[in-house]
């Protein structure tokens, strides 16, 4: 929960630095419908971070996830999942944020 309230949007940390959107999507959508699902990627390599989100069309859905999936093995990797907090600008390294990019690909009605 942040500030009291549940959110629709779950952090996923600790994916194996392969998973792109399609495996993080495989992962979730058994909990619910995905609204947007993202892996952080080096804006320079392409590779990713190791950490994403996913956004799903409820709380519900994102609430079972956080349940079930912290600490659930993906490749070899405890997955570290909990309700996604927004990042405060003093939080932020204007160095760090230049150097990432998010490689965003929204669920859309064709892929449906």
């Amino acid at each position: 929960m942040y500030g009291g309230k549940m959110t629709n949007k779950v952090y996923v940390g600790n994916l194996p630095f392969k998973y792109g959107f399609k495996e993080l999507k495989d992962l979730f959508e058994k909990f619910g419908e995905i609204q947007e699902a993202l892996v952080v990627s080096d804006k320079y390599s392409g590779r990713s971070k190791g950490f994403g989100f996913v956004t799903f069309t409820n709380e519900e859905s994102a609430k079972k996830a956080v349940e079930e999936m912290n600490g659930k093995d993906a490749d070899g990797r405890p997955l570290k999942v909990s309700v996604a907090t927004p990042r405060s600008e003093e939080d932020a390294k204007p160095a760090e944020k230049a150097e990432e990019s998010v490689t965003e690909l929204r669920k859309t009605e064709e892929q449906a």
